[in-house]
């Protein structure tokens, strides 16, 4: 039982550096804004009469603001959530809730061959 109370007392409670927030936005937002792109371009090639080169520059316009300001919001939002603990350091609870079963079990046991 000792043992058990030492491996949850040795969790190391570690946030996300500020750099490694700012990777997982960029990789995010680079395949977000690529879908963001094609579904405009795909939009506007149906639903206007625009040309090739007008959808695309629209599509194109459309996917730079996105990726421009989603980026920002998603970086925030990533900051925000690495100062709240709550589900971070998630442990499963309930085998040590059932360890007193465990230990009576055992003394139980002792008791009777002893």
């Amino acid at each position: 039982m000792a043992k058990e109370n030492i491996e949850y007392e040795n969790i190391t409670k570690t946030k996300d550096s500020p750099s490694r927030s700012l990777i997982k936005a960029l990789s995010y937002r680079i395949l977000a804004t690529f879908i963001t792109f094609i579904v405009s371009f795909i939009i506007f090639r149906r639903y206007t009469e625009k040309t090739i080169e007008d959808s695309l520059g629209n599509a194109t316009l459309i996917a730079v603001f996105e990726f421009v300001a989603k980026i920002i919001f998603y970086y925030l939002h990533e900051r925000l959530w690495t100062n709240i603990g709550w589900g971070k350091y998630w442990r499963r609870t309930y085998w040590r809730s059932k360890a007193w079963r465990k230990l009576y079990n055992k003394m139980h046991v002792e008791k009777m061959n002893g």
